[in-house]
């Protein structure tokens, strides 16, 4: 047994499970719940987790969030959530504006945090964050499932035996019909199609070719009515003759596939936003190889477990979505943005 894999034994017999808090409760909120529950009841987590409450500025409401799924806490303010003790991990599933002060909020209160994508509404809050991270010494990590996810070594494996040869080519889409929300809607909220879904085809690319940084950008958007991205494209172009596509949309419904096209074959990920399957063709386009990825609880299993061993582990981040993963992101992001001219109200002040 590893010396960390010895250190969570131990204080999974010497102490508490990490019993998980969840500050928000729209609907992630609802499919983190699910998600706890589900892991409660599965041997790979039961001893390792504890869904334990909710908080909402409404008390009733965050009473009804408790009993729907069981949870014996909840909270009518998040001041109560942070003056429990009892909570170890609080996941914050609040719009993108509030994720950096609330972050702060549950760090200097002793919480762990797990913080929904993305990760904050700009580099300067992630930055803030992070440091207050490292001031308090508490885990401080990103739920960007994709990357937790087995689907993302199932693709790095195959993309590392040669199957499609060198990468030349990435491509990547998210599109959903979800401008009936404000979140996504609202420039105060930050609001728009990248930071909500633009989100996962950028990490999509980024996991493929590994975090190396790109030469020059392209990229333009068509506005939504209330002046956020609506739809949008980026292409990103690498040294070597690199380059890579990701489009995102909240006003149309897109194939969701990821594609990585390399000198001998290509290779595609079906919906990037939870891989169902990867189909590689070769260079007579004829399928080769076509894998499907690991049945799951919800998906949302993989960073609650390795955001309770960090924890366990004494770490301030996760492996899977370190620190400087999650800052390369956020920049991208504001470059992004940048060259749109699009600023949130609260940037402008």
């Amino acid at each position: 047994m590893s010396t960390l894999n010895g250190k969570r034994a131990e204080a999974q017999q010497q102490s508490r499970k990490i019993k998980v808090a969840i500050l928000g409760a729209g609907g992630i909120a609802h499919a983190m719940a699910l998600t706890l529950n589900r892991m409660a009841d599965d041997p790979r987590y039961t001893n390792l987790v504890e869904p334990y409450a909710v908080a909402a500025r409404d008390g009733e409401r965050a009473a009804d969030f408790a009993r729907q799924y069981g949870l014996p806490v909840s909270y009518g303010s998040y001041e109560e959530m942070l003056a429990d003790p009892e909570a170890d991990l609080v996941y914050i599933a609040t719009p993108h504006s509030l994720h950096a002060e609330q972050g702060e909020q549950c760090l200097r209160a002793g919480k762990n945090i797990l913080v929904e994508k993305s990760f904050t509404a700009n580099t300067a809050q992630a930055e803030r964050l992070l440091a207050t991270a490292r001031e308090t010494g508490l885990l401080c990590t990103e739920a960007i499932w994709t990357r937790y996810m087995p689907s993302r070594t199932i693709i790095h494996d195959l993309l590392a035996s040669g199957i499609i040869g060198e990468i030349r080519t990435v491509s990547a889409n998210l599109g959903y019909t979800i401008t009936g929300k404000a979140r996504l809607t609202d420039p105060a909220l930050a609001g728009g199609a990248l930071l909500d879904v633009g989100v996962y085809p950028l990490n999509f690319v980024d996991m493929i070719l590994e975090g190396r940084p790109y030469d020059r950008m392209a990229t333009a958007m068509t506005p939504y009515q209330t002046g956020v991205d609506a739809q949008s494209t980026t292409t990103l172009f690498y040294p070597d003759t690199v380059m890579a596509v990701a489009y995102s949309s909240m006003v149309s419904i897109s194939d969701r596939d990821g594609v990585v096209w390399g000198t001998d074959g290509h290779l595609i990920c079906r919906n990037i936003n939870d891989i169902s399957a990867v189909d590689v063709y070769d260079r007579d386009y004829r399928l080769v190889k076509h894998v499907d990825m690991p049945e799951q609880l919800t998906g949302y299993e993989y960073e609650v477990a390795s955001a309770a061993n960090a924890i366990l582990d004494g770490a301030r981040e996760c492996p899977e979505a370190p620190h400087t993963d999650t800052l390369r992101i956020m920049r991208l992001m504001d470059d992004i943005r940048g060259q749109w001219g699009l600023r949130f109200p609260f940037e402008q002040e």
